[in-house]
This record gives C-alpha cells, sequence and structure tokens, in this order.
C-alpha cells in the first residue's frame, strides 16, 4: 500500500486534544498523520498500522471529500466510537492472527 507518514503533525495534534489522547495517528488521503507518537513505533505496533491503512483504503474507496463528509455524518449519528468506518477498522487490527 501507497502511504506517506507525517510525524508531528498540527492535524493529529488538533485531534488528540478532542480525543484526549496522548497520542494520536490519523489519516487524510494517502498520509498518516502521527502526533504523540513516532514513526519507528508506530510502525512497529502492526495492529494501529492496520487501523490506517484501512482508512486509506476507505478514502481510496469513497474520494477524500466524500469520504471525509461520510466520516462526519456518521461520527455525529453514533458518536466516533460507532462511527461505522471505526467499526471497520477495528476489525483490520484484528484480522491480523
Amino acid at each position: 500500500m501507497d502511504y506517506k507518514i507525517v510525524e508531528n503533525s498540527s492535524f493529529a495534534r488538533v485531534a488528540r486534544m478532542v480525543l484526549k489522547s496522548d497520542n494520536v495517528a490519523m489519516v487524510l488521503g494517502k498520509s498518516i498523520h502521527l502526533s504523540g507518537v513516532t514513526k519507528e513505533v508506530f510502525l512497529k505496533n502492526k495492529a494501529w498500522l492496520a487501523h490506517e491503512c484501512c482508512h486509506i483504503r476507505q478514502f481510496q474507496q469513497y474520494g477524500f471529500f466524500k469520504f471525509l463528509w461520510l466520516y462526519l455524518v456518521e461520527s455525529i449519528k453514533v458518536g466516533y466510537y460507532q462511527n461505522k468506518f471505526e467499526v471497520e477498522a477495528r476489525q483490520a487490527e484484528t484480522e491480523l492472527s
């Protein structure tokens, strides 16, 4: 899979504050944005990498702006954790075993 990793991302830093998390990885298109975690540590966590790669596939499936819109609407309707795109990404984590 073709992707780019952006360390110390401003986008991920904002997400980290919103989610009140110590570290965040988030995808925008084909880029994985990190905050609070190094590229090296992130890449060693295969489940986390699988989760973010699933989001890259979702961006590819729906297109950049359509996916952002669908993700936002879904999050408003059911919340972050029950968002179907997050559910699918968590499933990708478990499919590694």
